[in-house]
């Protein structure tokens, strides 16, 4: 195998494939080097095998980070339109649903894997698997990455390892060390959008229950986040979309041993006046001859019933018409805020992405190029920026990726034709200067 490139890029995952692809548009010679034993396994694995490639809605606020401007400029290059068209020339026909996410029409990742690796050979794009890096360094200007297969040199460097979310599709945090080694700085990196773990016992009793609920997450009694959607309970805490929206808070919140609660609303388009008229009714209008248990039939599912009751301390067997005011007041209350201390997350090989990473203030925004490094490139979620759900993590992989791949062959393009004294691509122009002179400031 050849030893020497104008790029190359750690990782084959979703960021990476797309970095080495723009590279190689941009007329750069490219190697992929990947430790597992195929690309993409991550990409699998998105949207349930479907895989929600991005969404129509965008906008600093669905990504996440210590400085979440940081994604805007490369936005700019490659953002919604940009990714949509790239995928259509592929092949894929984006289908948009449920509130502006996007899947290809197949259903399938599949798909979208294939498509990509297609353009890489296309493109003639090496990729080499189970490489096992030990190593990156710089030498002499150029890049040596040492692995079990030998040592491979390249001008230009793009590092889109991941973080450590979902272990076994080869996000392992192996490329936390070559960040380290360059010098740059990581801040502290925790498991997003992944399950909750609740103290409350009556977890065991609801396991399997899904409902329409409005999560609302507090750390030290102050409320940071909430999200509304399909709660699924499990018999340790609490999954589905809104959980994972704010989990991303109660990890951190939880590493620096702070207290952690969720409050959850099970009617979340009534106001407190409504849900006390509602349950008034259906005790003291609609509960004759029956009992507490059995005037809460149909209005959730039963085993959720029975945990609202427990808590608000009402008999099951009491008469429903025998039920104070002050208890059914209570009983709504309850419902609209049945609360858990949060004492944990699922870890990392549950989580779907890694919240932290990289410092974003020693990389810069137009180009994903290192304020440190010359010619060293970060793309995709090995940076300190991480997605909501509904597709913003992939998304953020493409638009890094891009961005990364193309400036990594223009540097690379730029610094040979400066010692040829020519240009040796078109590419190669008076905007790559202005880039990386913006990058250093």
């Amino acid at each position: 195998m050849k030893q020497t490139y104008d790029v190359i890029v750690a990782g084959a995952g979703a960021s990476g494939l797309m970095a080495g692809i723009q590279a190689a548009k941009y007329g750069a010679e490219v190697l992929i080097l990947e430790h597992m034993d195929r690309a993409g396994k991550k990409i699998l694995a998105t949207g349930n095998g479907k895989c929600n490639f991005t969404n129509e809605k965008q906008g600093i606020a669905y990504y996440r980070g210590k400085n979440p401007a940081f994604v805007l400029p490369a936005f700019e290059q490659f953002g919604l339109k940009e990714t949509l068209e790239f995928f259509q020339e592929l092949g894929i026909r984006p289908v948009s649903r449920r509130g502006g996410y996007y899947y290809p029409a197949s259903g399938q990742a599949s798909s979208v894997l294939e498509t990509l690796l297609m353009e890489c050979r296309k493109r003639k794009v090496r990729i080499a698997y189970e490489i096992g890096i030990r190593s990156i360094q710089k030498e002499n200007g150029i890049f040596c990455f040492d692995t079990k297969q030998g040592n491979f040199y390249g001008n230009t460097c793009i590092i889109a390892t991941g973080g450590k979310a979902a272990k076994k599709t080869g996000s392992d945090g192996s490329g936390i060390p070559y960040i380290a080694g360059f010098g740059h700085k990581m801040t502290e990196i925790a498991p997003a959008l992944v399950q909750l773990q609740g103290k409350q016992p009556f977890f065991k009793e609801v396991a399997g229950i899904r409902a329409e609920c409005r999560l609302k997450l507090y750390i030290e009694k102050e409320k940071i986040s909430e999200d509304l959607g399909e709660l699924q309970l499990t018999e340790f805490g609490v999954s589905g979309i809104p959980a994972f929206q704010v989990s991303r808070y109660a990890a951190y919140g939880l590493l620096q041993g702070k207290q952690v609660q969720v409050s959850m609303d099970f009617l979340p388009d009534f106001s407190k006046s409504q849900a006390k008229d509602l349950i008034r009714k259906q005790f003291l209008r609609y509960g004759e001859g029956k009992t507490a248990k059995e005037a809460m039939i149909g209005l959730f599912p039963q085993k959720l019933n029975l945990v609202f009751l427990k808590e608000s301390r009402i008999h099951l067997e009491k008469p429903a018409v025998c039920c104070s005011k002050k208890e059914l007041d209570h009983l709504s209350f309850l419902i609209q805020h049945l609360e858990s201390e949060i004492i944990g997350t699922k870890g990392f090989d549950h989580a779907q992405v890694t919240a932290g990473g990289a410092d974003t203030n020693e990389i810069c925004p137009d180009t994903m190029e290192s304020r440190l490094v010359p010619g060293l490139f970060f793309a995709g979620e090995v940076m300190d920026i991480d997605g909501m759900c509904g597709g913003y993590n992939l998304q953020w992989a493409w638009t890094s990726g891009a961005t990364a791949g193309k400036y990594a062959a223009k540097h690379e393009i730029f610094s040979s034709g400066l010692e040829k004294g020519q240009k040796k691509h078109p590419a190669a122009d008076d905007s790559m200067q202005k880039q990386r002179e913006r990058g250093r400031k």
